[in-house]
């Protein structure tokens, strides 16, 4: 059976934290991704699930692609990456377009309701096992802050 495949931004500020957005009824934070439509491009893709899920628009240009990365059994992540200042994007202004059934009413609500900034150290308290192993094992937020700044990894 072939693995889907959800794109997605990693969006760090100058401060090396990372934006995580609340998926709504769940306990789990995570950054905005998702599938891609038939014959989009996979850039294209995170920049439509980011600006869905958040309200940012970001810049094609601004985005470092990370590659794919193994998530679960049944699913992949294609990454890309970017830095942004806290003076430009202010989370407080958030808002997530896109909708889906409640689980407990069948009402449309936002698939993510909040959003927050959070250092590499504590993505664990907030984030699922399996987007906290992807940060543990195989993409350093660290290194990729590094990175963004124009340093060397």
């Amino acid at each position: 059976m072939p693995k889907q495949t959800s794109c997605g931004v990693v969006i760090l500020n100058e401060l090396g934290s990372l934006l995580l957005c609340h998926a709504t009824e769940t306990r789990h934070w995570d950054i905005p991704k998702g599938q891609p439509n038939p014959d989009e491009a996979p850039i294209d893709a995170a920049l439509r699930e980011t600006r869905e899920e958040t309200g940012l628009t970001l810049d094609a240009a601004a985005l470092v692609e990370l590659g794919v990365f193994p998530y679960r059994p049944d699913k992949e992540l294609h990454l890309f990456a970017t830095r942004v200042s806290t003076c430009n994007v202010d989370i407080r202004e958030c808002v997530c377009t896109c909708l889906f059934p409640s689980y407990r009413n069948g009402k449309m609500i936002p698939e993510m309701d909040a959003f927050q900034w959070v250092q590499p150290a504590e993505i664990s308290r907030y984030a699922s096992a399996s987007l906290t192993r992807l940060f543990d094992t195989q993409l350093s937020l660290l290194a990729l802050h590094r990175q963004l700044n124009g340093a060397a990894p």
